[in-house]
């Protein structure tokens, strides 16, 4: 596997020699994703290079299954959909730019074909190719998000305003926090700039979302403005609420704010996909999603309450989130001037602030860019570990570049060498970026690598449209079999056969006897008082019951007579309980049955039973005034012994068909939750294989990490051998000559002796051993290398064998059905239950009067009327 493909480390480009102005062709800059779990941020001028860098950082966390929330507002993100892996022209013809085209003295055709062969050539020099786009796209689900517009998909802000799920006792600061901003933004979008202490606006604004809250109370802006006219409170402080806040001025805030749900076009910001946290980081299967938040289109105000309102959500799951080392998620803004200033206190300011100190703790890294650097502030940015930055337009903005890393440094308890990063910024080319890192020795130079997709500028609405052709404005919702839940569930022939016995009781026509004419009574028959009797509620009334039939024939129904009729039928309620050691399982369920009262050795007919919706509070002692009854019931009911026999046929119907479905992952030693869909426990398995991967990734590193530098240190200490063998060869050599000149001068002056020749031979003797000495430490040097070269082989196919486990094993999700034992039954009521109809008379198409019965009490959810 190549080196830009190791787990968990991001392929960010190669090292840079600033001096020579080289790159350095074998040696990639992988940075590891759990570094950005103490944040990023990111700096550069136009042209420095900055969107291609943090286009790359994107792709790779979407290759390495990391999902993103991405606020773009200039529009350049989108970007990330323009992937082709084929690189053919016609791919990039839709989206390459007219006027560049024109300018070159090209068709459109051949600067797409142009562009085609750039981005085929410029990543082949990166070492990148089609397989690796294809990887990118079906890594993740891309997703461009435009609020308050349907050029891509719509957002609803509604949940926004919804009571967070959290307690408030535990949570108080935070929630105050959450509301602070939530309606300094409101009063923004309205524009009222509002100081949280002092603007009586925000003052009641901020009670009403706290009072609702409190509570659990869901708001929406309606709500809110007729809440301005009438508060919830008579006080605020030490005044009653007229003194704090008269009634006049309440009304003409509540037309400020009323003005904007007025507005055309308002109705786009309450629809599509909502501001949940976990449905826009994770498609319905559970793959991870890169959501790009679109907002060039908004204005100002707009974006900031946006912005401040999408912040607040994540500040508000990351709560509810456990705690992880690894990287959980991202949320990277993409230019975040006007919302992080030095001085001033935007709305956005607060959660962006409380994110950069507390995500960490829960596997959420933030990245923050900007081409301003003056406009950020620094002293918010302390938590900030990685720095990137590139290329700077003036000398006062690698000034503060610089202060701002230097308080970072001081907060690390490390020290910076200013006078060489100053010379490093200074010396910066376009597309080369100065890397610190507080997680590594010391901070590097290195080359952005080609991005897989098309930087082509930002899109318009129209291509972002066309883009997201495809996508619904519910694309986070979960189809059916995606978002099944787990829960205690009846067998389908059951489901079935409930569904046919409503059936017969709602929709056709009735020959049972008429009201009080036709022997119907005002008062319930005697039966046997040993026998409980409770009466269900009459949950539908005769408006909506008529609707039904209307809806159901296909043509209005005019009631000529209608009457509420009881009928004796029987109520069986119970708990059944789910115990599983193996799968962590203790739930237990709650069901409501009812079947039509039996006659006399009748069997029960417990397995066509019907569920209904009600509880024990929703039981009645009594009936509804004016409703009639039969004057009879079933024999199989009318004594409490033959009443009885009905229990065990109940416990034993329960006990044979009832389950619950867990989903397993034997992998990742997990089960789901009660309650949990598919999707969620998808993510949860994911996020525990990305840990077990780093856990497994750290021990492999550590293993091969001692030996890898033991043979380099090998290496090296022979390397020099190596040198002090060349020199005394090389000493050895001169010698020998040396020695060789004396000789034949020797001859020459006739004064050649033996003791010359000895001498030669000897010299030539040594220089042959240090020419072997230099052979035998080369063979070492070679053969330690060739052992450090598979040491190597060996871990990374150690990486690939923890890379296959991991992908392999996510998808073995069982789901596995866990049954009752016989004493899990428990039966907690059985009565004879007086069951609500409306009989409805009423003249049918062709002519004749049609009498037709329709269940008036609450029925179960996949039951429903209409």
């Amino acid at each position: 596997m190549p080196d830009l493909e190791r787990l968990g480390a991001f392929y960010l480009g190669r090292i840079h020699d600033v001096e020579s102005g080289e790159t350095v062709e074998d040696a990639p800059v992988m940075y590891d994703a759990r570094d950005l779990t103490t944040h990023a941020v990111c700096v550069g001028m136009t042209g420095s290079g900055k969107t291609g860098l943090c286009i790359d950082l994107l792709e790779e966390a979407a290759l390495d299954n990391v999902p993103a929330i991405i606020i773009d507002p200039k529009g350049d993100v989108t970007n990330l959909l323009l992937t082709f892996p084929e690189l053919r022209g016609e791919d990039f013809l839709p989206w390459v730019n007219v006027d560049d085209a024109r300018r070159k003295d090209l068709t459109l055709e051949e600067h797409a074909r142009k562009t085609a062969d750039l981005w085929r050539n410029g990543l082949a020099s990166w070492d990148e190719g089609p397989d690796r786009i294809r990887k990118l796209k079906d890594s993740a689900d891309f997703v461009i998000y435009t609020p308050g517009s349907s050029a891509g998909v719509p957002v609803s802000i509604l949940s926004s305003l919804a009571a967070p799920r959290l307690d408030w006792d535990e949570n108080e600061e935070l929630l105050r926090e959450k509301i602070q901003g939530t309606v300094s933004a409101l009063l923004g979008l309205a524009g009222i700039e509002a100081d949280p202490v002092k603007s009586r606006e925000h003052i009641l604004l901020s009670t009403i979302f706290e009072h609702a809250w409190r509570d659990g109370v869901d708001l929406d802006l309606a709500t809110v403005i007729r809440s301005v006219q009438t508060p919830p409170v008579r006080q605020l402080g030490v005044f009653d609420v007229d003194t704090f806040f008269p009634e006049k001025d309440r009304f003409d805030l509540a037309m400020t704010l009323n003005n904007l749900i007025a507005a055309p076009g308002f109705e786009r910001w309450l629809e599509g996909q909502s501001l949940d946290v976990p449905s826009i980081l994770n498609a319905p299967s559970g793959k991870p999603r890169m959501a790009i938040f679109s907002i060039a289109h908004l204005s100002e105000p707009e974006r900031m309450f946006f912005v401040t309102l999408l912040l607040e959500q994540v500040v508000t799951w990351i709560r509810s989130q456990t705690g992880t080392t690894s990287l959980r998620a991202l949320l990277y803004f993409d230019e975040v001037f006007g919302y992080f200033p030095p001085v001033s206190e935007p709305p956005s300011k607060r959660p962006l602030l409380t994110l950069m100190k507390q995500a960490r703790a829960f596997g959420l890294g933030v990245m923050l860019t900007t081409q301003n650097p003056v406009d950020l502030d620094y002293k918010g940015l302390t938590n900030a570990g990685t720095w990137f930055i590139g290329k700077l337009q003036a000398e006062r903005d690698k000034n503060r570049v610089l202060e701002g890393l230097e308080t970072v440094v001081s907060e690390s308890g490390t020290h910076l060498d200013r006078s060489l990063l100053d010379k490093l910024i200074s010396s910066l080319d376009s597309r080369v970026f100065l890397l610190h890192n507080v997680h590594e020795d010391g901070p590097v130079t290195f080359h952005t690598r080609w991005a897989m997709s098309y930087l082509r500028g930002p899109l318009t609405r129209q291509q972002i449209g066309t883009l997201m052709k495809d996508a619904t404005a519910d694309a986070a919702e979960a189809p059916a079999d995606a978002a099944r839940a787990v829960s205690g569930t009846a067998s389908q022939d059951q489901a079935e056969a409930a569904g046919a016995a409503r059936e017969r009781r709602a929709g056709s026509p009735v020959a049972k006897q008429a009201a009080r004419d036709d022997g119907f009574i005002d008062a319930p028959p005697s039966i046997d008082p040993k026998v409980e009797q409770v009466f269900l509620p009459a949950s539908l009334s005769l408006d909506s019951a008529t609707r039904w039939l209307s809806d159901r024939g296909g043509s209005t129904v005019v009631a000529d007579d209608a009457h509420l009729v009881y009928e004796p039928m029987v109520l069986g309620m119970a708990t059944v309980h789910f115990v599983s050691r193996k799968y962590d399982l203790a739930e237990e369920t709650t069901t409501a049955l009812l079947i039509d009262a039996p006659e006399s050795g009748a069997r029960p007919g417990w397995d066509e039973a019907e569920e209904v919706a009600v509880t024990f509070r929703d039981l009645l002692d009594r009936p509804a005034a004016g409703a009639f009854f039969p004057p009879e019931i079933p024999a199989g009911v009318a004594s409490s012994t033959r009443f009885k026999t009905l229990k065990k046929p109940l416990s034993d119907h329960l006990y044979r068909n009832r389950s619950i479905t867990v989903m397993v992952n034997d992998a990742a030693d997990l089960s789901s939750r009660p309650g949990e869909t598919l999707s969620d426990f998808a993510v949860r398995c994911r996020e525990a294989a990305r840990e077990e991967r780093d856990e497994a990734l750290d021990k492999l590193s550590d293993r091969y990490e001692k030996k890898i530098d033991k043979l380099r240190d090998k290496i090296d200490a022979k390397q020099r051998d190596l040198s002090e063998d060349e020199a005394e060869y090389a000493s050895r050599k001169r010698e020998e000559m040396i020695s060789a000149g004396e000789s034949v001068l020797g001859v020459f002056l006739g004064r050649r002796s033996s003791r010359a020749v000895s001498t030669a031979a000897r010299k030539r003797r040594m220089t042959v051993k240090a020419g072997a000495d230099i052979a035998d430490t080369k063979a070492k040097i070679a053969g330690l290398t060739e052992d450090l070269a598979d040491l190597q082989r060996e871990a990374q196919e150690e990486v690939e064998k923890i890379r296959r486990r991991w992908e392999e094993e996510l998808e073995k999700v069982e789901e596995v059905s866990v049954t009752p034992r016989r004493a899990d039954v428990s039966i907690d009521t059985l009565a004879l239950a007086w069951a609500p109809f409306w009989r409805i008379t009423y003249p049918s198409g062709d002519g004749r009067v049609k009498t037709s019965v329709v269940p008036a009490y609450p029925e179960s959810e996949s039951d429903g009327q209409g």
